[in-house]
């Protein structure tokens, strides 16, 4: 047993190790050198810099007329419609596929299932978004952010749904609640740890897309904070100083939200999928 303890906690702190070196190390190795000036930003290495140049955060958010802060300001109003846009259209589509068992919904839970396995098409979604008049705006963009991340979420919560009780509507129907009524007052409130998986997931995923901007919300104007990489690395190519500045503002904020809300995310993940 001796044995058998101090193996383990050889395989934690080998673990913990690893975490650091692959985590840790990379934060605070682009931390060090944001603080450098452009010269010894450049040799990309560990070493203090000689001055600790904290005007170098100023400076990247009076970059380009401050695109740094519309860019947080366009992130901000993408994550938080797309987030709610989700919990509505998903809690819903999982409790009517989890409660009604007919051949119509099975083949409507296998095509949005499908969804987790077909990647998206950059031309025909650009198109459609074109006939419709929604490309390059705001709206847009949060459709598309909301039709790719429905699969999961549509799993999520019908496997948490499937713990509810069915009696509890039954009697709900009893007291005279219509449907509306029965989801929205006595089925969503017990919806709250896999509502707030939902929300934690997918606002880091959201706040940190690159891909999906680029190609369905391009412009200045439309710039997302992850998109202010993109157009650094263009324009300051051998400032790696300010590159490097401009990741550590805009990777802090969901950094933040991870850590603080972690737990949340695995209880919501494992109880819609084990008990369900």
């Amino acid at each position: 047993m001796k044995k058998r303890k101090r193996l383990l906690l050889l395989g934690d702190i080998i673990g913990m190790v690893s975490a650091i070196v692959i985590f840790v190390f990379p934060f605070l190795f682009m931390f060090i050198n944001s603080l450098k000036d452009r010269r010894e930003a450049n040799l990309l290495s560990m070493a203090l810099p000689k001055e600790f140049l904290w005007e170098n955060y100023k400076k990247v958010f009076e970059a380009n007329n401050y695109i740094v802060l519309t860019a947080f300001k366009n992130s901000f109003l993408l994550t938080v419609l797309s987030v709610l846009g989700l919990i509505i259209v998903c809690s819903m589509a999982g409790y009517v596929l989890q409660r009604r068992k007919d051949r119509t919904m099975s083949i409507v839970n296998f095509v949005i299932m499908t969804g987790l396995m077909i990647p998206p098409a950059i031309l025909p979604t650009i198109w459609v978004m074109q006939g419709l008049h929604v490309y390059r705006t705001l709206f847009g963009m949060v459709m598309v952010e909301i039709a790719l991340q429905i699969p999961f979420d549509v799993m999520l919560y019908r496997g948490f749904i499937g713990t509810i009780p069915v009696e509890l509507e039954e009697a709900g129907y009893i007291d005279g609640c219509k449907r509306a009524s029965l989801f929205g007052k006595i089925i969503f409130p017990l919806l709250k740890p896999v509502t707030a998986t939902v929300i934690i997931l997918n606002a880091v995923g959201i706040f940190n897309d690159f891909t999906n901007p680029l190609y369905f919300l391009p412009g200045s104007k439309n710039a997302t904070v992850q998109l202010t990489l993109y157009n650094f690395m263009g324009q300051y190519s051998n400032s790696y100083n300010l590159l490097f500045a401009d990741v550590i503002l805009i990777t802090v904020p969901m950094l933040i939200v991870f850590i603080i809300f972690n737990k949340r995310i695995v209880d919501g993940m494992v109880a819609g999928s084990v008990k369900g």
